[in-house]
């Protein structure tokens, strides 16, 4: 049987404290804070070991975020010290489906079309409807997204350094390739 191997993931960034009793509200960088933020969870400040468990969590009623108080953290003076500090969990590899990767993991990940032509790295990752978009810069046709769906992606390799597109299908406007110690084409 192989070790568990663990690593930490940013899920929220505390924006400011709630109330006399030490609640923070949390800027929500997970998609799934119902079970990150759940009472008896362990969290950390970024960068530290001693625990952080959820005592009472609640989502923000009136606009984006959550609210949570941790039984480490008794009142407002306790609580001020988390302000602008990101909290992280520690999760599992075993958790993650075959192909489930964490936004963290492709972000720097190069990106080629089918010839083999390098188009960038990937920069950032968002949502958009049901699908999450790679964000690609550094490359010949300047910024661009990929919606993360097979009409689009050919290899989704990121552990291998590997994600390989089908720039046609995108519509991208490549330059033609100059030839190794040519001129370029006219």
């Amino acid at each position: 049987m192989r070790a568990l191997s663990a690593e930490r993931l940013v899920v929220g960034l505390v924006r400011g404290v709630h109330g006399l009793r030490g609640a923070v509200r949390v800027e929500v960088l997970t998609d799934r804070p119902e079970d990150r933020f759940a009472v008896g969870m362990v969290l950390h400040r970024e960068g530290s070991d001693e625990p952080l468990t959820v005592g009472w969590s609640s989502p923000v009623e009136d606009g984006p975020g959550w609210r949570l108080r941790f039984r480490e953290l008794p009142d407002r003076a306790a609580a001020e010290s988390l302000r602008d500090v990101y909290l992280e969990t520690v999760v599992a590899d075993e958790g993650r489906a075959r192909g489930e990767y964490w936004w963290h993991e492709v972000i720097g990940v190069p990106v080629t079309d089918v010839s083999g032509r390098t188009l960038g790295t990937i920069r950032d990752v968002y949502r958009a409807g049901g699908a999450e978009v790679f964000v690609v810069s550094g490359g010949p046709v300047g910024e661009f997204d990929v919606p993360a769906v097979r009409a689009f992606v050919r290899i989704f390799a990121p552990r291998r350094g590997e994600i390989v597109v089908d720039a046609d299908a995108l519509e991208l406007e490549l330059p033609p390739e100059r030839p190794p110690g040519g001129e370029p084409p006219s």
